[in-house]
């Protein structure tokens, strides 16, 4: 006989599981004593519970795994929620399990009580609460399955307190399989071959390639397509790395912070191949303005998605890696020297700017970054204008190596996300670029690098502002900056040491490639806070309610009216 804590521990050796971000309370008590004597799962203590979410959410990322947080209930498990729905925006496999108040006692308001399945309904793949103990072994493995298959996604698993500690002598199940929910058929032959069709009779074929493609890792796949048909690749913030920067058939990265000739070349294509995409409002800007000349080919294997934002020309359902390694052998060689060259005219009218200033640029900072780090650094980006920096600049060439909160946006996702991806790849150099914004809102993460020896390289790009608001007000509301002033009244090198991390301060150009390469030799976690110039902003951009190729270059060219 075993109680439910020492079922749930079994189950999650089962799937797999060898890390567990958590922090404890009074209704995690069992699971964790349960842990106090298993030497095969590894907990990882973090500081805040959304620190748990968002470390799970940057393994499940690195490794291609499902990431497991665990947390008590009440506010434990609300401070879960932003980490959950950051996730499911970017269809990441996570399994979340919050201990809940025992069975009898739901309802009645009870100390640390909150209606998590009813919280976490909207921003979850499914939900369970387990009432029964002989029913657990069955909703965890059913947990995983739906977390992992199809799109992938987060799942929730309610515990409450009295189930965790019954005992049953019930068999964990070898199989198991959820009524109405099936793994993705395979995709229909007739539109495989009208798809190659279209594609081989288009004169200004574009793939635009999404996350979907980064998920479930066919990147080679999507070379090899685009190798064949010569077909240029526009990809989306969730999909860098799935083609090589230097790539003749790379376009890099399209939409609201983009690159202007991977919009335009969208936007006068004759058939658009979207590959793992959902259509995203950054992504297509005015609707009725994107891709308005090209059929549509909608590859995803979420039938949900299909049209659910624009009309396609062809849906085709199923998974991403076998519908491009079908395509690539019906579509035919071709030599589109004609369509790059207009494309590559676009490019050399509008590259991306690199500016001049006293102070350092942010291009300079990831090219520097880049150089000193290796060719394959796993990166988590924050959101703002870090993000975009690191996005357009940093130059990678691999999938699952740059990681960021895409739909939902989250400030203070890369730090924990970093840590997350630190253990689930020990090997690799990581590093955690964040604004001074966005650095301040899970900071407290610093203790757990410290305590546990995790080597993430922090880079603050410090310039005392919310930035992309800051951006926003100066060029949509005439330079009133309201509440974006941080101010540099924070030492943040201070702040590192106080949590037992090295710090390192970069004020002038002639200090980031020989400050940077100390970090990288330092054992441990790092930070290195370098002071940019508050007036460097990300252009180009669409403003709002403009099309895609209806881009900015500098604050001037906005003379529109209306406000974000």
């Amino acid at each position: 006989m075993k109680n439910g804590a020492q079922i749930l521990l079994e189950c999650l050796k089962l799937e797999g599981v060898d890390t567990i971000f958590g922090y404890p309370g009074a209704k995690t008590l069992l699971v964790h004593d349960a842990l106090y004597d298993d030497p095969e799962l590894r907990h990882i203590l973090v500081r805040h519970e959304q620190g748990a979410a968002h470390a799970a959410d940057g393994y499940a990322r690195t490794t291609g795994k499902v990431g497991v947080c665990l947390t008590t209930s009440g506010p434990g498990a609300t401070n879960l929620v932003t980490g959950i729905a950051t996730a499911f925006m970017d269809s990441i496999p996570l399994v979340a399990l919050t201990c809940q108040v025992a069975t009898g006692d739901i309802g009645s308001d009870a100390f640390q009580e909150a209606d998590m399945v009813g919280i976490s309904r909207p921003i979850t793949k499914h939900n369970y609460l387990v009432t029964d103990v002989e029913d657990l072994a069955r909703i965890v493995r059913e947990a995983f399955y739906i977390a992992r298959t199809r799109r992938p996604g987060p799942v929730l698993i309610d515990l409450p307190s009295d189930v965790l500690a019954a005992k049953t002598s019930a068999e964990i199940p070898a199989r198991v399989a959820r009524r109405g929910y099936r793994e993705a058929s395979a995709a229909n032959g007739k539109q495989l071959k009208a798809a190659a069709e279209m594609i081989n009779g288009a004169e200004r074929p574009v793939i635009y390639a999404g996350g979907g493609i980064t998920l479930t890792g066919p990147a080679a796949e999507l070379r090899a397509l685009a190798a064949k048909g010569d077909l240029p690749v526009a990809h989306t913030l969730m999909a860098i790395g799935v083609m090589e920067k230097a790539s003749a058939l790379s376009l890099g990265m399209l939409g609201m912070y983009g690159c202007w000739h991977a919009n335009k070349a969208v936007q006068e294509s004759d058939c658009l191949v979207a590959v793992g995409v959902r259509f995203d409002d950054r992504v297509t800007g005015k609707l009725n303005g994107f891709a308005p000349k090209a059929r549509i080919i909608h590859i995803d294997i979420d039938p949900s998605s299909i049209r659910k934002v624009t009309n396609t020309a062809l849906p085709i359902v199923g998974d991403a890696k076998e519908v491009m390694s079908q395509l690539a052998q019906l579509v035919e060689p071709r030599d589109r020297g004609a369509w790059k060259a207009r494309i590559g005219q676009w490019r050399q009218q509008a590259p991306l700017p690199r500016p001049q200033r006293e102070q350092l640029a942010p291009h300079e900072i990831m090219e520097t970054l880049a150089e000193l780090y290796g060719p394959c650094p796993i990166v988590a980006s924050d959101v703002g204008l870090s993000q975009m920096w690191t996005a357009n600049y940093f130059g990678f060439s691999s999938p699952r190596r740059f990681i960021t909160s895409g739909g939902l946006g989250t400030m203070g996702y890369a730090l924990p996300a970093a840590m997350g991806a630190a253990l689930g790849d020990p090997e690799a150099t990581v590093v955690a670029i964040t604004g001074d914004g966005a650095f301040q809102m899970n900071v407290q993460e610093l203790a757990t690098c410290a305590y546990y020896g995790i080597p993430v390289k922090t880079i603050v790009l410090n310039n005392g502002k919310l930035g992309m608001v800051r951006q926003f007000q100066n060029v949509f509301l005439k330079g009133r900056y309201a509440a974006t002033d941080l101010g540099k009244h924070v030492d943040f090198c201070m702040v590192a040491r106080g949590f037992g991390v090295e710090a390192f301060r970069v004020t002038r150009r002639e200090e980031l490639a020989a400050t940077l390469r100390q970090a990288l030799a330092t054992p441990g976690p790092v930070v290195v806070d370098v002071e940019i110039d508050p007036d460097c902003y990300s252009f180009p951009m669409v403003p709002p309610g403009k099309t895609s190729v209806e881009m900015i270059f500098k604050p001037e060219d906005w003379q529109g009216e209306e406000k974000p």
